[in-house]
């Protein structure tokens, strides 16, 4: 299974997300993943099912700023349109580490990591629009806190917290985003796509356990993908962007996840620790 975004390409994502979605043989789909084997099986079982052949792999390693920047600008010399941007990569429960850009691993690769590749692929979604963003969140962001004092987990760290609190950015973060890009044609939305059975436990021995003994009542990769193709394809949702969505239509958010302040806050911090410039 390929955690990493999904970029679609109408005239040129979980390795579940494109499956029934890339028949068409207008859209271009890739797999941008940091395990380019596992990518490369997924796309090949995708292009067997759907008979599209234009389902590409690239390599992306979320947690790297530098392999995000030279996949940004890889695909920007490759491609002209891009239409979808589905920022599904997703660590949970990791032990207190950081990145090599020294950033807190929940941190990094669930909001920083999304934060800058949106950023280095904005113009191309915008040259393209209608165009939307869907990042990939969880009902676990209602536990979440942003602690600015402690960003990187440096004073007090909790490995399940840690998880809530980068879910919780996802939501501000679609937020912050969907306000600043009214007009555009681009839109955003946040995504909880259910309790998956998945490899996202795979740090916590006790959560593999209980994965898979209540494995008969979790949500196969195909119905955790459809929340999020809903919001990449279903007509009509430009009015609802920057709303969160469970099961297919639009929920409600905890109250952290509602406080404007605290959005445009770590829309700005999260530029500091990127070194750039977004207006």
């Amino acid at each position: 299974m390929c955690l990493e975004p999904v970029l679609h390409n109408k005239k040129s994502h979980s390795h579940e997300k494109p499956m029934h979605h890339s028949e068409d043989s207008r859209a271009r789909v890739y797999i941008a993943c940091r395990d380019v084997l596992k990518g490369e099986s997924a796309a090949s079982e995708i292009r067997a099912d759907t008979k599209n052949s234009q389902v590409l792999v690239r390599k992306l390693d979320l947690s790297d700023t530098k392999s995000i920047r030279a996949f940004a600008e890889g695909f920007l010399a490759e491609e002209k349109q891009l239409h979808i941007l589905i920022n599904n990569a997703g660590v949970m429960l990791c032990p207190y580490s950081k990145t090599a850009d020294g950033f807190e691993t929940h941190l990094a690769v669930n909001h920083l990591g999304h934060f800058l590749l949106t950023h280095l692929l904005l113009g191309r979604l915008k040259e393209s629009a209608p165009a939307r963003v869907v990042n990939l969140s969880s009902v676990a962001h209602h536990a979440g806190k942003i602690r600015f004092h402690d960003l990187q987990g440096e004073k007090y760290y909790n490995r399940s917290f840690a998880y809530c609190h980068s879910k919780l950015a996802n939501v501000l973060f679609t937020r912050e985003l969907a306000k600043r890009l009214k007009g555009t044609g681009v839109t955003t939305y946040a995504v909880h796509p259910g309790i998956v059975r998945s490899e996202l436990v795979r740090h916590s021995f006790l959560l593999c356990l209980l994965w898979r003994l209540f494995s008969p009542f979790l949500k196969t990769t195909w119905e955790g993908a459809q929340t999020s193709l809903h919001c990449a394809l279903a007509e009509g949702l430009e009015p609802l962007s920057g709303k969160y969505f469970s099961d297919c239509k639009k929920t409600w958010v905890s109250p952290r996840a509602r406080n404007n302040k605290t959005a445009e806050r770590l829309w700005n911090v999260s530029c500091e620790l990127l070194g750039i410039q977004w207006e």
